[in-house]
């Protein structure tokens, strides 16, 4: 017999897309507001998307507004996907462009998850626009597939989890990967991760 919190369980899968290859994530500079196109490489790798997504039905696909993060879509045949504003990369403001081990040359073990981003977003502003995202979600019955960035793809994964949004520092997250959200017995699970 089944209980009504049974029936009403959530069956609804978040697929997650992280752009191409860029010049600076393939250097690993710190890349948000700065709207860089994909390089040959990160445009072959997104193109190869298609095959792993065709088949699968999406009742929404969103995409960050970045070019990045569009052409990933258009090239994975999701052309018509939806911009969400919502889905930008975290704020690095004065990092912009900076790579980590850079930045750790004047603040020793700073990590975006951690440490202040001067100029920047807290992870408070970031957990409050990627809730709204995932509150979109939520009101669609069935699959989604959403087109982002490393930080910001990371953050959203740690609230769909109920974490707090600097948990997502435990999801490596490489370009041109799929991830896939999901459900366990009522519980939000990973179901495939950077694949």
């Amino acid at each position: 017999m089944s209980t009504h919190a049974e029936s009403a369980e959530r069956k609804d899968r978040l697929w997650l897309v992280r752009h191409g290859e860029t010049e600076w994530s393939k250097s690993g500079r710190h890349t948000s507001t700065t709207d860089l196109p994909l390089t040959a490489e990160g445009e072959r790798i997104a193109a190869s998307l298609t095959e792993r997504l065709t088949g699968h039905d999406f009742d929404l696909v969103l995409t960050s507004p970045r070019q990045r993060a569009r052409r990933t879509a258009e090239l994975a045949g999701f052309s018509k996907a939806e911009v969400d504003d919502d889905l930008v990369e975290w704020d690095y403001g004065d990092y912009e462009g900076i790579t980590t081990a850079d930045i750790r040359k004047t603040v020793p073990g700073w990590t975006v998850w951690a440490d202040p981003v001067p100029n920047g977003e807290t992870p408070a502003e970031v957990s409050t626009r990627l809730d709204r995202v995932n509150a979109r979600i939520a009101a669609v019955d069935g699959d989604v597939l959403v087109f982002g960035h490393s930080h910001a793809l990371r953050a959203l994964t740690a609230r769909w989890l109920e974490l707090d949004v600097t948990e997502g520092r435990h999801f490596v997250l490489n370009t041109a990967t799929i991830s896939i959200l999901g459900w366990e017995r009522g519980s939000p699970a990973i179901h495939q991760w950077n694949a």
